[in-house]
């Protein structure tokens, strides 16, 4: 420290006083000299503690407050947060399991069904494009039900596979963080698009695993829809669902089908094919039955099957996944491998199909 500047008419004592201490108590000189001492000490140690305590202080509390508000350092961070603004409007969620009604922003909903229904290391176009699917989906089907009941969708495969946050968390375990920014960000990159067709919303219908070809909707559903048809998807034959086995007795598949069959012998079929490959009709024990109702009676993972006797049993082997209508998840996820945007993934699986605003195509909705 600095010594401070003392006044000349002290100067000539200083030798005489020079064998006492600084801060010695024993002269009136001293007295005197320790005052200036001892009060640039204080200040000093006092501006010392300030310094030391109150400026961390000041650094550190703008930035304390509640957990939950995370928006500055989100945006630092590069992380996505999907905010109610995004959302035109709510959708009303009915939860089977626990039976009531959860209101869920739109795009917050659409998240959460991307990460139910699709696996989240999938490619970005690819989760993009499923986004874009369940948007869409849930656009028609509230323009298209009858607005008095309680709910506007349920959260099983009846509609579309929801979970709540909590619920996502508990299935993806360590990976939640991760893959739930991932499709955050497909979400947020298609915020408002939904899939129409002659100004109209689409059924945006999908599913897990091609048999390497979509199917015709009149071929396993009723109806004919134009954008619904047969397209080529090779993609989907690296896909872990891509094949499949089921090993029946005789009496369970009698059982099952309510049809009666040979006690011994080879048993008589015949099996015909759809423009996607899927079985639209076998004839069996002198009874026809559709690909679909095989499907469903048997649990089989595809409408693709071939039968194979092996004395009193019958293994059904199976091509795909699901019911082969729209866009196969796996067969999007082998096009963005590909180099393909989430625009020509859905265009090429809804032919004929453009991409609209929710604003344009559904005014009545965003106005609720």
């Amino acid at each position: 420290m600095k010594q401070p500047n003392i006044p000349g008419k002290w100067k000539k004592k200083k030798k005489k006083h020079s064998n006492l201490l600084p801060f010695q108590k024993s002269s009136k000189f001293n007295n005197q000299r320790a005052a200036p001492w001892r009060l640039q000490g204080i200040i000093f140690f006092a501006t010392l503690i300030t310094i030391i305590l109150i400026i961390p202080t000041l650094i550190v509390v703008p930035f304390v407050g509640d957990s939950d508000q995370h928006t500055a350092d989100e945006k630092k961070d590069g992380k996505v947060d999907i905010s109610m603004g995004d959302s035109p409007f709510s959708v009303a969620v009915m939860r089977a399991n626990a039976d009531k009604v959860e209101n869920v922003p739109l795009e917050t909903y659409v998240a959460r069904v991307v990460a139910s229904e699709m696996p989240g290391e999938f490619e970005i176009e690819a989760l993009k494009a499923q986004a874009l699917a369940a948007r869409t989906f849930i656009v028609n089907h509230m323009i298209s039900q009858d607005q008095s009941g309680k709910s506007d969708v349920t959260d099983t495969v009846s509609d579309q596979v929801y979970h709540s946050k909590q619920e996502l968390r508990d299935l993806l375990e360590e990976d939640f963080e991760w893959k739930m920014e991932k499709i955050k960000k497909a979400v947020k990159a298609t915020k408002g698009e939904i899939l129409t067709y002659d100004d109209a919303p689409i059924t945006a219908s999908f599913f897990s695993t091609s048999n390497g070809y979509t199917e015709n909707s009149e071929d396993y559903w009723s109806n004919k829809v134009p954008y619904l048809r047969s397209v080529k998807s090779p993609w989907d034959k690296k896909s872990p669902k891509f094949l499949a086995q089921e090993i029946f007795t005789v009496p369970k598949v009698e059982e099952a089908l309510g049809v009666k069959l040979p006690n011994s012998g080879d048993i008589d079929m015949e099996i015909t094919r759809t423009e996607g490959k899927r079985v639209d009709k076998l004839k069996i024990a002198g009874q026809k039955f559709s690909g679909r109702k095989i499907r469903e009676k048997l649990e089989l993972a595809s409408s693709d099957f071939t039968i194979e006797q092996k004395n009193d049993h019958l293994i059904f082997t199976t091509q795909g996944f699901g019911h082969g209508i729209g866009m196969s998840q796996y067969g999007a996820n082998g096009m963005a491998k590909h180099g393909k945007t989430y625009k020509q993934i859905v265009k090429h699986y809804y032919k004929g199909v453009e991409i609209s605003s929710i604003n344009k195509t559904a005014p009545t909705l965003v106005a609720k």
